[in-house]
């Protein structure tokens, strides 16, 4: 057998028990590496129902910065019997198998082609430790230890996040400490066959930081000027409100008088909190909302609204997997359909396409500032790998010259020197009308906003005419949303290519190297990266440029592609599906192989 040796780049998979204390230390694992220098980037992958369910931490160790998964496992440390045998299934011909030896396992239990590595942990902690909590906690530290002996890790930098975690709780401290050496010394003097998956320092990690996306949304809902926050918890959108929360008692109370000039309400369900947010973006603050799926699904009445009495208003749009309530803890792009033309009737809403927690920080504050000029929901439609999954990325910047665009706002000034005021009239071609906050005048600027039909002037009409007028200005002001919007990403081939993929969002990291492994396969594409809906003219300019063009997505029904083809009606047959949807994120592996696949059909098949 030819075991698999590799400095910096593996992927190992922790198999363990909700609930049984493995997740900080997985988490130590892959913050050790990436203090070492190493890029790494893990993906909890966990049950959304009780504790004792199975659960999985995927860490990929890329010096070369690969952020996606690759694929593949090449070390499984399996702990939990329930899952035996899928994890051994998963690992790569010459990987490692990494088990607690304490219950003996028959020979058919193991695969001949797998390096075992046995270790009686629970053995080992039950001699140490009479209590049951500890002897379940220090398992998984004594694990930490013997994986860090076998792959050269350096102690030291996992005694110094032991330090962070536990600063002011020495006895803690110290206990994790010796449970991490002990897990060092049994490999040292046991494991003597060693292993062919190691860590060497480097310096491949710059300045990015390790941040989850969920976070920093928050955080540019807070820089983006967002004092009104309506929430109802959903996994796995829940942790949003909870860091905007924390973010607010640092940076929004008022120092001298200790006031909160901020208003966060976790509602009774969704639609109580839709319905927050809308009253609160009619009388001019920025508002949003943290949800998913099925959130978006309660909401769609009052986006109607919105969109119709043209009220911003900004949803952070967590996906995970469908329908109903489908897999609450596994991730997917599958809101994309029901988000752009939510609510009844000629609906369309747009969409932000944010690709990880960097462009989750700007993505929230442009949200804010686009649903003030365009008066109208914005969607930030993120994922729970991007989300709640941490990710080496670029520091977070702002521009302190920034000022908030509010959009055309008609100012007492304006209304009292006799400046015409329809609230539905376009007066500038670009589809956007002229609004005014209540209390603005005393006598002027007053409208009244209803979901109903009505003229210019807001005055209530079932006149065809003034129908007419009125949704069709709502389709200049889409078309003038498609050039503010974030524009996409053109990522063009090494050479000339008549073949072109479109991809977006948390699919980026595993696309941008699939583009890399294709290329050295001789199979040249020209990426496009999405970064917003409407799409803007270059969208339909890249498509035509091509013969053919791949969509990858991580839905059943390819809800991008349905949107290319409805709304810049390009032929069908010129878009191909690359579809990826079983609730774990995409890997650069499934993409390479299912473009390869397209591409040598192409090359056989008859025109």
């Amino acid at each position: 057998m030819s075991r698999i040796e590799a400095v910096n780049d593996f992927v190992v998979k922790f198999a363990n028990v909700n609930g049984s204390g493995s997740a900080s230390a997985n988490e130590l694992f892959a913050k050790a590496i990436l203090r070492m220098g190493v890029p790494v980037s893990p993906r909890n992958i966990f049950p959304s129902n009780i504790q004792g369910l199975p659960t999985w931490y995927e860490v990929r160790v890329s010096e070369a910065g690969w952020l996606g998964r690759r694929g593949g496992v090449d070390m499984m440390v399996a702990m939990n019997p329930q899952t035996w045998d899928q994890d051994v299934k998963e690992i790569s011909p010459g990987g490692y198998l990494f088990y607690d030896s304490t219950k003996p396992l028959p020979p058919e239990a193991f695969r001949k082609d797998v390096e075992v590595i046995a270790m009686p942990v629970t053995a080992i902690c039950n001699a140490t430790y009479e209590d049951s909590r500890q002897r379940q906690l220090f398992k998984n530290i004594m694990v930490l230890g013997a994986l860090s002996q076998l792959m050269d890790m350096d102690p030291a930098v996992i005694e110094r996040l032991f330090a962070e975690q536990y600063r002011g709780k020495e006895k803690l401290l110290d206990s994790n400490v010796r449970a991490l050496h002990a897990g060092r010394e049994f490999a040292r003097d046991h494991l003597t066959q060693g292993l062919g998956l190691k860590v060497r320092r480097a310096d491949k990690v710059g300045n990015r930081i390790f941040l989850d996306g969920n976070s920093a949304a928050a955080l540019g809902c807070v820089y983006g000027g967002a004092t009104v926050c309506a929430w109802y918890p959903i996994t796995p959108s829940s942790s949003v409100a909870e860091a905007f929360d924390k973010y607010c008692s640092k940076y929004r109370v008022d120092p001298a008088t200790g006031q909160h000039r901020y208003a966060i309400v976790q509602a009774e369900d969704e639609i109580a909190s839709i319905g927050m947010i809308t009253g609160a973006g009619w009388n001019g603050a920025r508002a949003f909302t943290a949800t998913s799926g099925p959130g978006v699904s309660l909401m769609t009445e009052f986006l109607g609204l919105a969109y119709f009495a043209e009220i911003p208003l900004t949803i952070i749009d967590v996906q995970r997997g469908g329908p109903s309530t489908g897999m609450p803890t596994r991730t997917q792009q599958a809101d994309l359909i029901s988000s752009a033309y939510a609510s009844h009737g000629d609906t369309k809403h747009v969409l932000l396409l944010p690709q990880d927690p960097r462009e989750c920080f700007e993505h929230a504050a442009a949200a804010l500032d686009l649903a003030d000029r365009l008066q109208t929901p914005v969607f930030v439609m993120t994922d729970l790998d991007i989300g709640m999954n941490q990710r080496l990325c670029e520091p977070l910047a702002w521009d302190e010259s920034r000022t908030y665009d509010r959009g055309k706002v008609m100012t007492a000034e304006e209304l009292e020197a006799g400046k015409d005021f329809g609230r539905y009239k376009d007066v500038d071609g670009d589809g956007i009308p002229w609004r005014t906050l209540p209390g603005t005048h005393p006598t002027r600027g007053a409208y009244f906003t209803r979901g109903t039909t009505r003229d210019e002037y807001a005055r209530y009409s079932e006149a065809g005419p003034d129908y007419l007028r009125n949704v069709e200005r709502l389709l200049r002001k889409f078309a003038t949303a498609a050039t503010l919007v974030p524009q996409p990403v053109l990522k063009p081939a090494a050479q000339k290519t008549r073949l072109g993929v479109i991809y977006f969002g948390s699919t980026a990291p595993a696309m941008d190297e699939a583009l890399e492994a294709l290329d050295a396969a001789d199979i040249h594409l020209d990426g496009l990266r999405l970064r917003a809906f409407p799409f803007p003219q270059s969208v339909r300019d890249f498509i035509a440029a091509h013969d053919q063009v791949f969509v990858v997505e991580q839905n059943r029904d390819a809800q991008m592609r349905t949107l290319l083809i409805n709304e810049l009606e390009v032929a069908p047959a010129r878009l191909t599906k690359v579809l990826h949807f079983d609730g774990t994120p995409i890997t650069a592996r499934f993409i390479t192989q299912a473009i390869t696949r397209h591409v040598h059909a192409l090359a056989t098949t008859p025109r």
